[in-house]
């Protein structure tokens, strides 16, 4: 498979947020997400896709780049939730539906990679058939709810 054929779904996600007026900051947005390719369908792409749906809703920002911590976020009012970690994607959701989904093996508490388990952040199993566009849109009204209190 060519490398175009590769990274179409992401290339095709800087042309749609560009005509949303949605800045990338000139760069195509495969690179903001990770500069390793998992193919078509592997979790780069998987999220590339996510972040073009919800690129148009109402307080989400889509991921600025750069490095360190929250570099391929999704934002709602300035605050992260959705991201793609280690290949997995990470949501802050209620702690009761993290345990919930923890607990039904759908994944684990997101550490951040410091040992801690966050109570209200989940880190998706890459294997779990849990729908990802669903889920994003559940962090969201929460996020949105967690910024009205």
């Amino acid at each position: 498979m060519s490398r175009m054929a590769r990274t179409a779904p992401r290339t095709v996600l800087a042309t749609e947020l560009a005509k949303r007026g949605r800045s990338v900051s000139g760069r195509p947005y495969r690179d903001r997400v990770d500069d390793k390719d998992d193919g078509p369908d592997g979790p780069r792409a998987r999220y590339a896709d996510l972040v073009m749906e919800l690129a148009g809703e109402a307080g989400v920002t889509v991921p600025q780049g750069g490095s360190g911590f929250g570099r391929s976020a999704l934002r709602f009012d300035g605050k992260i939730f959705a991201m793609l970690v280690r290949g997995r994607l990470v949501l802050k959701l209620p702690a009761s539906r993290v345990s919930e989904m923890v607990a039904a093996g759908a994944g684990d508490h997101f550490d951040a990679n410091k040992g801690t388990p966050m109570k209200e952040w989940l880190s998706l199993d890459p294997q779990s058939a849990e729908p990802w566009l669903p889920l994003a849109h559940e962090a969201l009204a929460f996020a949105d709810r967690a910024g009205r209190r």
